[in-house]
């Protein structure tokens, strides 16, 4: 079987920065290592007012960055055909054998459309489909754009060589809800988000935070309404008397959907002035002090198919109370820090946080090294 020659791996640049921007790095850099890749970068996905994010977009808030020996385009433009055609112009100088496209959002299906087009109209590379969200609800609840993902998205998954998600019940729910072979679907797990440096002394991490209290439990990632963080506050209300006047609650993340019902919420709660929002896209020099500062990580979903912030907290060796839904059931079943909860159960969350109080525990990460898991993907990709 002949050796694969070039890889080109399509997913969103740094200007719209992302989970999905930090995993495409890590993915390239990784797979570069043995193989030839380059990279295609979606730059301006959407008009930059009607994203949640815009107060990030642009600014220079990581350091992660493609490796000096991968062609990179940065980037193909929504709304501007001039850089379709230097994307064109990219693809057929690297002349790949296989495309990766990693999908998160049906707002970018346009140019996964066009990458497609263009493939058929050059070397007819190999095209995977690398599914990180099944669907979005927030796009499943507007019209319109459940209309334009319904459309677009059976035009580009339509004759494709293979499918990835990250757990078996991602790919249960692809083959379900897309019409998809399950044989063409294959799990590949997500690499861990290890780097934002070594875990600080948790008191000094606690001093620069300006946090006095002895317990800190942590929310970190963007703030939507299935991230459950309601729950978590209610769940702090309830914790002891004593143990609430030694903790600090701490909600680290850019507020994207039902900020006035958060803030209303933080204000009206007895143990207000014992709760911290840092509404903001964390910069990543700033990650490691969070996660340090960290005597426990909850994440009380109530859906997901993976979480970025799972995989950095077990990078940190953090005990994570986590809701047991989608593919978490999964990447997190391996690590002796995980603390399964129900999702949207107050109780059990009070419960899973009160059982981490005083304990300074550190658990080793699970075997995600990013090396091993390249291995998945060139096994899938020299078996089509």
């Amino acid at each position: 079987m002949a050796v694969t020659k070039d890889i080109c791996i399509v997913g969103p640049s740094k200007r719209f920065l992302s989970g999905i921007s930090y995993y495409t790095i890590r993915l390239a850099n990784a797979m570069s290592v043995k193989r030839d890749v380059s990279i295609i970068c979606f730059r301006q996905l959407l008009p930059t007012f009607l994203f949640p994010g815009k107060s990030h977009v642009g600014k220079n808030i990581s350091s992660l960055s493609f490796s000096s020996k991968i062609p990179v385009f940065d980037g193909m433009d929504y709304n501007n055909p001039i850089t379709w055609a230097d994307a064109f112009r990219f693809i057929k100088k690297q002349n790949p054998d296989v495309i990766i496209l990693q999908w998160w959002t049906s707002s970018v299906a346009q140019m996964h459309l066009l990458l497609k087009l263009f493939a058929s109209l050059l070397n007819k590379p190999k095209i995977i489909i690398e599914f990180h969200e099944v669907v979005d609800p927030f796009e499943e609840s507007i019209l319109p754009i459940r209309l334009y993902s319904k459309i677009t998205g059976k035009l580009l998954r339509k004759n494709l060589d293979a499918y990835i998600t990250h757990s078996e019940s991602d790919k249960q729910l692809v083959a379900e809800r897309y019409a998809i072979a399950p044989e063409k679907i294959h799990v590949i797990p997500h690499g861990l988000y290890d780097q934002y440096g070594e875990v600080l002394d948790s008191k000094k991490a606690k001093e620069a935070l300006s946090i006095k209290e002895e317990f800190v439990i942590l929310s970190f990632g963007l703030i939507r309404k299935y991230k459950g963080i309601p729950y978590l506050i209610r769940a702090f209300e309830q914790l002891p008397s004593e143990v609430v006047q030694k903790s600090r609650l701490l909600i680290v993340g850019e507020i994207w959907e039902d900020r006035k019902e958060l803030l209303d919420q933080i204000e009206a709660s007895p143990y207000s002035d014992r709760i911290t929002l840092v509404d903001e896209y964390v910069p990543d020099d700033k990650v490691n002090v969070y996660f340090s500062a960290a005597d426990v990580v909850v994440l009380p979903y109530l859906r997901a198919s993976q979480s970025g912030i799972a995989h950095i907290a077990m990078s940190f060796g953090k005990p994570v109370v986590v809701s047991e839904v989608g593919g978490l059931k999964e990447s997190m079943a391996n690590y002796e820090g995980t603390f399964f909860v129900p999702p949207g159960d107050v109780e059990s969350i009070r419960k899973a946080v009160l059982n981490q109080f005083g304990s300074e525990k550190y658990y080793e990460a699970p075997d995600q090294k990013w090396d091993t898991i390249i291995n998945r993907y060139i096994e899938l990709i020299q078996s089509i």
